[in-house]
């Protein structure tokens, strides 16, 4: 009972740890309780370690994915219990193979597997099929953003490795006492770890007195339509849609303005690619364009191209009958004065709603089952570069669709192909007045200190915001308002050490984790033979 008292206790503790309500410092001392479950279970003499190690385990790792995500379950019931169920399953077998190496190594290389394969695991959550990095340790310090300018260094995973140092220094210090029942132990521990939280926390804010924004912006306007995805979205053409843009824009833009943001997919109706020009999205937005030849106007469409020519068909492509397919896109576009008009395919899909993971393996079992958020539901297609816009000829914005924020190495793609400012459109609307929506802004601002590059939000029904350099919001339009913000965006054109090496702390750790896997194994067979 006590070990399942841990395992509860550390699943808690996570999640009380959580933007946009928690408190970041629980994360310090979250896993200890489980660690020390698992170390209790290990030096046992009881059977059946690894199945008690798994149950512990998932059921702190569940806990966890329910407390922080369950508004998952408001957009999609299969899709919720799926994600959590799922998420919590491989967290646990993760944990698993750090017990199975912690019995074969000392305590300094069962910690630096733990570290290391965790770190691996997230970084397989940025880049494979099943992607679900909401739940990365380094997204904790989203709120705080004055304890972490150094991730223009170091990414997020900067911020999972300080979290389990400290994870692990407070084990150490517990298991020791234990061992030797003195207490300059516990005096020693508690200042190593505390220096090892503080010190980080002093460089962020020395990083951030010293930190100076590049003097060059650009006056944006951002608009929130604020229209209701389940009940009027896909039930309003794009006419009205139109209509709305162009009064709120109307309503805020200056002569000083020179672009104006709507959100994802805010032209709902399935424009066909090929004919853009004869839709209700190119003429609304050439018509504020014309209106303030000084401005760019970018949003957010739905596209469609269908064709019958096979050689065209892709793993991104969807078939309507025999000769009969489209590729569907979720895509930016920006139009300016001199009748040029860009795209960008969104590229980092949600999974089942826009991607169909591992088609080959699961088609054959589950058909062609997707999980509808509301409208379309399709199989997307996407592009291999980050596009980025041209402003008025002489800056660059790079166009993030949603999803697409929560991925750090991603973003610096604009951010390399030339993007002086980001801009994130989006649709937030799916998971109601929860946690959802709000990580997802909260998640921005990480972005925005990994690159040094502002952000303009627009986001359909909130919460629209600008974010400076330093990953502060400096102006928001609540949830469900209707309207638009006009703000000053800073541009900038220097390189991070992040945006260059983009997730090297990652890279290594995979190294590593090998290297300790193989390493345990390797020398528990020739314990074994002697």
């Amino acid at each position: 009972m006590k070990n399942f008292s841990y395992a509860l206790l550390s699943g808690i503790l996570l999640a009380m740890s959580w933007p946009t309500y928690g408190v970041p410092l629980v994360l310090f001392f979250a896993f200890v309780p489980l660690l020390l479950a698992e170390f209790s279970v290990r030096t046992s003499g009881s059977r059946w370690k690894k199945w008690k190690i798994f149950g512990l385990s998932y059921l702190s790792f569940f806990l966890w994915n329910l407390i922080t995500t369950y508004w998952l379950y408001f957009s999609t019931p299969f899709g919720g219990i799926f994600a959590i169920t799922v998420n919590s399953l491989l967290m646990a077998v993760v944990f698993l193979i750090f017990h199975i190496v912690a019995k074969r190594v000392n305590f300094k290389a069962a910690a630096s597997f733990f570290i290391s394969i965790w770190i691996a695991f997230e970084y397989l959550h940025l880049n494979w099929e099943f992607s679900w990095p909401w739940l990365n340790l380094g997204n904790v310090f989203s709120e705080h953003t004055q304890w972490i300018q150094w991730y223009e260094y170091t990414g997020t995973f900067g911020g999972t490795l300080w979290v389990l140092l400290a994870n692990f220094g407070i084990l150490k210090m517990i298991l020791l006492y234990r061992q030797h029942r003195d207490k300059a132990i516990i005096f020693r521990g508690m200042l190593k770890t505390g220096l090892l939280i503080l010190l980080p926390i002093i460089i962020s804010y020395i990083i951030l007195a010293n930190y100076e924004e590049s003097p060059q912006s650009l006056e944006a306007v951002v608009l929130q339509p604020n229209v209701n995805p389940y009940t009027e979205k896909y039930n309003t053409n794009d006419t009205r849609i139109g209509e709305l843009l162009t009064k709120l824009a109307e309503e805020n833009i200056t002569p000083e303005t020179q672009i104006v943001i709507a959100p994802e997919t805010v032209f709902a109706d399935g424009t066909v690619l090929s004919r853009f020009e004869e839709s209700e999205a190119n003429f609304f937005s050439r018509e504020i364009v014309r209106r303030h030849p000084q401005i760019d106007f970018l949003s957010g469409i739905s596209m469609y191209d269908r064709f019958s020519d096979p050689s065209r068909v892709t793993g991104q492509s969807n078939q309507i009958q025999p000769g009969d397919w489209y590729d569907d896109y979720n895509s930016a576009f920006m139009i300016s004065a001199n009748d040029s008009v860009r795209f960008y395919h969104k590229s980092k899909l949600v999974v089942g709603v826009e991607n169909f993971p591992y088609q080959e393996v699961l088609r054959p079992v589950v058909g062609d089952v997707m999980i509808d958020l509301g409208g379309t539901v399709a199989m997307k297609t996407t592009q291999e570069e980050r596009g980025v816009f041209d402003v008025r000829g002489s800056e660059g914005v790079g166009p993030i669709i949603c999803y697409e924020s929560v991925y750090g190495d991603f973003v610096t793609g604009y951010v390399n192909n030339g993007a002086n400012f980001l801009a994130i459109i989006t649709n937030d609307a799916w998971w109601g007045e929860t946690q959802g929506h709000k990580q997802h802004l909260s998640y921005a601002r990480l972005r925005a200190i990994e690159n040094r590059r502002a952000i303009a939000r627009s986001a359909n029904t909130g919460i629209s915001a600008f974010i400076n350099e330093k990953g502060e919001i400096t102006a928001s339009l609540g949830y469900e308002e209707q309207g638009a913000l006009r703000g000053k965006v800073s541009l900038n054109d220097k390189i991070t050490f992040y945006t260059r090496h983009g997730d090297y702390i990652a890279r290594i750790s995979q190294f590593l984790a090998l290297f300790i896997f193989l390493f345990a194994m390797v020398k528990w067979k020739r314990s074994r033979k002697i």
